[in-house]
This record gives structure tokens, sequence and C-alpha cells, in this order.
């Protein structure tokens, strides 16, 4: 007997494969290791979304995003804002500074740098991403 190839199970899986797809972001959370980057990460998750974290753990910890590395939708990179970066993403979140006194106190021109540089960095980022 002759098959369509139709299956209305298979269609319908598809068809949700396609929806997830095309509605899943892919977002950056700089300083995502932090306390709250971290936190961050795991909110973007739980909202369906692929979630690129950059830190270089300066004051970010591994320890705050082990729980999301075995998830497919999670990626850790280690980077550090005052260099660019360049990725695809469709939004950023730009968390990355030492927030505690101990810290920004430790090495001020370091906490400036992470600032001001970061910041500039990843408004080149979405500017050249907006001109795709």
């Amino acid at each position: 007997m002759f098959s369509t190839g139709w299956h209305p199970k298979l269609t319908l899986e598809h068809e949700m494969s396609l929806r997830n797809y095309s509605t899943r972001k892919r977002i950056l959370v700089t300083g995502g290791a932090g306390f709250l980057g971290s936190h961050l990460c795991e909110r973007l998750l739980a909202e369906g979304n692929d979630v690129l974290c950059a830190d270089n753990f300066y004051t970010g910890t591994k320890d705050n995003i082990a729980h999301l590395l075995p998830n497919p939708h999670f990626e850790l990179m280690r980077h550090d804002v005052t260099f660019p970066l360049f990725v695809e993403v469709d939004a950023i979140y730009n968390l990355a500074c030492p927030a505690s006194p101990i810290h920004y106190q430790f090495d001020p021109v370091q906490t400036t740098k992470t600032s001001v540089h970061g910041a500039i960095n990843m408004l080149g980022l979405r500017i050249c991403l907006s001109t795709l």
C-alpha cells in the first residue's frame, strides 16, 4: 500500500519543535557566575531561553552555576568584558562588575575598567548585532 508519509503525531511534534526554536532567545549574561547573574541565568532558562554566561571569575564562582552546566540550553564562557566579545545573541544583560566593597576597593582601577570598558564593549556588541 502506498504511504503519504503524513503522520499526525510526527507533524505535531515537528510543529512544536519549530515553535520552540523560533521563540527561544539567545541571551548573554555578563557576570553570570556572580550572585545576581547566576539567579538571572536560572530565571532566563526557566523562561525557555538559551543562555550564554560570560564571566572572568574575579568575584563570581563556578559553584554558583555548577547546577546549570548540564542544561543543554546553558553555555559558559570565561571572558573578561574589558576586552571585546563577538557573539550572536538576541539580548544582553551586563552584570559584570565587582559589587562588594572588599573587591572593588582592592582594585579600584580594574573595577572602573570593568564598568566603563565593559559597558562600552557590550554596547558595541549590541550595535554590531543590530546592523546584521
